[in-house]
């Protein structure tokens, strides 16, 4: 490959991520919707060509599989969402007592430490503190109660109800020939260097998208019913949240053991409640590790947790919502593609220090 063939092959794929980006940021405020369907769509189409490989016509069995989806996530969702409300109501209205509690029992280690080290103000850190956890009130009650207000979260909700399904539908119904309209699209030249890059990020966001997050679905109900038969406080809210953030490794379970032993200390704390509490984690880890992960993930994530976290934090101060929710597959795509580029590197005279 020329010097200059090579120059053009840079300009057309920044040229085309910069596009991407452009596009985002345009559309930033509609693109939820469509990147939910998208993302169903992926998920479920495994499925579709099972049924399609047992002579099912591709459109009738789209249909069942996402009927039977959305059936299922509306069951769910008409199970856990009233307990889940209730404990997030309990929780905003519980947490500046709780803050005041917290703050009564660091005060004379804080006072301490001023007196030893010098300079600060105790008075001050209290307001930080309790500002923070009024703004963290604001911004919780707000989504969850946002359905319930009416108005543009309602508008917004259904929006997403109506258009998700219909993106699903309809990019599992073309899936096939879309892939093909892209291949045709490709540079000769580079075609199979392409497929083979995509391979390699297909299975990557597969093992995410149909394993990892599989996995943190099965362990929000597991740890959130766990710790409701507890009888923890808040311990519906903890687990699910706990199992969601799954998602990134060793986050979840860091997050669940510090928050359930905190709803344990506020609640007032026993040995007996420890136990369960541990217990219940305990036995997640075990269901992940043994029979949810190698049957669902398999090894084929490869994302590091910091590049995940990275990923999302990242796609969410850039793009919001939508950046959240595209933040793991352009991770997969961008650590495809710098290791490609750093074994081209590896294999070039700059790098060898040859002329």
């Amino acid at each position: 490959m020329t010097a200059p063939t090579s120059r053009k092959y840079i300009f057309f794929w920044t040229g085309l991520c910069a596009a991407f980006l452009a596009f985002l940021w345009l559309f930033n405020g509609i693109l939820t919707p469509f990147v939910l369907g998208m993302a169903i769509a992926y998920l479920l189409d495994p499925v579709v060509d099972r049924l399609e490989k047992m002579k099912f016509p591709r459109g009738g069995a789209v249909a069942l599989i996402l009927a039977l989806f959305f059936l299922f996530a509306a069951l769910l969702m008409a199970l856990i969402w009233p307990t889940l409300q209730r404990e997030a109501g309990q929780l905003a209205e519980a947490l500046p007592a709780m803050t005041e509690s917290l703050w009564s029992i660091i005060a004379p280690y804080i006072q301490m430490a001023q007196e030893k080290l010098g300079g600060g103000d105790a008075e001050s850190l209290k307001k930080l503190l309790l500002d923070n956890t009024g703004q963290a009130l604001t911004a919780g009650s707000g989504i969850l109660a946002g359905l319930g207000n009416g108005g543009q979260a309602v508008a917004g909700f259904l929006g997403a109800l109506i258009i998700t399904p219909l993106v699903a539908f309809f990019m599992m119904k073309e899936w096939d020939d879309m892939k093909d309209w892209i291949d045709n699209l490709l540079p000769r030249a580079s075609r199979d260097t392409i497929h083979d890059l995509m391979r390699q990020i297909d299975k990557k966001i597969a093992g995410f998208v149909r394993g990892q997050i599989s996995v943190a679905c099965v362990l929000a109900l597991f740890y959130g019913i766990g710790l409701l038969l507890c009888d923890l406080k808040f311990g519906f809210i903890i687990g699910v949240l706990s199992g969601l953030l799954y998602i990134i490794p060793y986050l979840g379970t860091a997050f669940g053991l510090i928050a359930g032993l905190a709803a344990a200390f506020f609640q007032g704390i026993s040995w007996a409640l420890v136990v369960k509490i541990a217990g219940v984690f305990i036995a997640g880890q075990i269901l992940e590790t043994y029979f949810l992960t190698p049957k669902l993930v398999g090894k084929s994530v490869g994302l590091h947790p910091l590049w995940i976290l990275f990923a999302v934090m990242a796609g969410g101060a850039l793009f919001g919502l939508t950046g959240m929710l595209l933040a793991v597959p352009v991770a997969a795509i961008a650590g495809v593609l710098l290791a490609f580029a750093i074994a081209h590197y590896k294999k070039s005279s700059y790098y060898k220090g040859k002329d």
